[in-house]
């Protein structure tokens, strides 16, 4: 079972089934409070038809509760929808609490969670206190004990009221959510600018002295054979050098980094609703064929954690460190998961392997992630080394 496909990110519709119904429990275990009202259908002092449209009523209520504060959770209904369905539980709540006694004045309190989820603060601070109010007046109005009416109103007061908060996070992740999918976009439109820009810089000049030598070949052509041959020549130089530069310029632009690879690892792990302890920084100093191996298997790794690990927490370490061999730089990855990564090793850990053999360097695997033994079965941690060679730049 992989993480993304029970986890309910906060302000996320649910996409499967399975988190329909994890959703739902979330939502549903509120139902607890309403044994009061079950419990007065249970003991049967009221008479049979008074039973049946307390039991009717009180499903249609649970029903409605369920579907409101579900769907605008989940995506926000029509502004009259909302009303038109708050006013119906106000409704209901104050006809079985008058018909069938206190055991119903639960009803309100759900009502105020209702006007906390779904309306806008500036109207659910006076809505809920006015919920409130009904809920006392019609307790008072009823004869009910004193004592369940003050055991109601601060529940109802701050359940409203919580929700509001809960509401307001929704709100703040999605708007958080679309802010980071606007940035990446703008980022991918800048990295499209900045390919442009580089590869009209890089043609531009080849190109036109192409076109100039190409003309002029042709003119010498009847005439001057030699000469054209040589123009002919000079062609086929620039445009082997334009190829060199183009597949230079492509290849930087697809080699990852250990600072992108870093970031996108937060990402990637705070999207899968798994903790993440990644560094902020990675050494300046790395020689570029080892960064590009450490950053293919982080990458490699990461994505092992959010696709199989069934993760909480995931911990990634990068230091350099001394050895018998000389200074290497390690990479460590260890995730709390079901540890059955490292039963078998697939696709993703013999790549890893054949790129560290490239630069000398080396994989370890053991069951066991962050704070846990080797061999306890629970976590799986992966680590990398690669020769640290200080100084070195790029290799071009």
């Amino acid at each position: 079972m992989n993480d993304d496909e029970t986890s309910v990110g906060i302000g996320s519709p649910p996409t499967r089934r399975r988190q329909v119904w994890i959703k739902l429990l979330w939502i549903g275990v509120w139902l607890a409070f309403m044994s009061a009202p079950v419990k007065d259908l249970i003991d049967g002092d009221h008479p049979a038809w008074a039973t049946a449209l307390g039991t009717f009523g009180l499903v249609v209520f649970v029903a409605a509760y369920l579907v409101l504060v579900f769907r605008q959770t989940a995506k926000a209904l029509d502004r009259r929808l909302v009303h038109s369905a708050i006013a119906f539980l106000g409704i209901l709540a104050a006809v079985l609490s008058l018909t069938l006694g206190s055991a119903w004045l639960v009803l309100f309190v759900y009502v105020a969670v209702s006007v906390g989820a779904t309306m806008p603060l500036r109207t659910a601070r006076w809505l809920i206190p006015a919920v409130t109010a009904v809920l006392v007046g019609i307790g008072l109005t009823g004869n009910h004990p004193r004592e369940l009416i003050t055991a109601l109103v601060f529940p109802a007061l701050l359940g409203g009221f919580a929700m509001t908060g809960v509401r307001q996070l929704i709100r703040t992740t999605v708007q958080l959510r679309e802010a980071r999918a606007t940035v990446a976009q703008l980022a991918a439109n800048e990295e499209r600018l900045r390919l442009a820009r580089d590869l009209h810089d890089l043609l531009g000049h080849s190109l036109s002295l192409i076109t100039l030598k190409s003309e002029l070949a042709g003119r010498m052509l009847p005439d001057h054979p030699e000469q054209a041959a040589a123009q002919v020549a000079d062609i086929e130089q620039v445009s082997r050098q334009a190829l060199v530069d183009v597949r230079s310029a492509v290849t930087g632009y697809r080699r990852p980094t250990l600072p992108g690879e870093l970031a996108g690892a937060r990402t990637a792990l705070a999207a899968a609703g798994i903790a993440a302890d990644v560094p902020a920084e990675a050494p300046d100093d790395l020689s570029e064929k080892p960064e590009e191996v450490l950053a293919w298997a982080l990458r490699e790794a990461v994505t092992n954690v959010v696709r199989h690990s069934e993760a909480r927490h995931c911990r990634v370490t990068l230091a350099p460190r001394q050895t018998l061999d000389g200074r290497v730089l390690e990479l460590t990855v260890a995730d709390d998961g079901v540890g059955a990564a490292g039963t078998k090793p697939g696709n993703g850990l013999t790549g890893i392997t054949e790129r560290l053999a490239t630069v000398d360097g080396t994989l370890t695997t053991r069951t066991g992630g962050p704070g846990a033994g080797s061999g306890s079965g629970k976590g799986f941690t992966l680590t990398l080394s690669v020769p640290f060679e200080s100084g070195l730049g790029s290799t071009e």
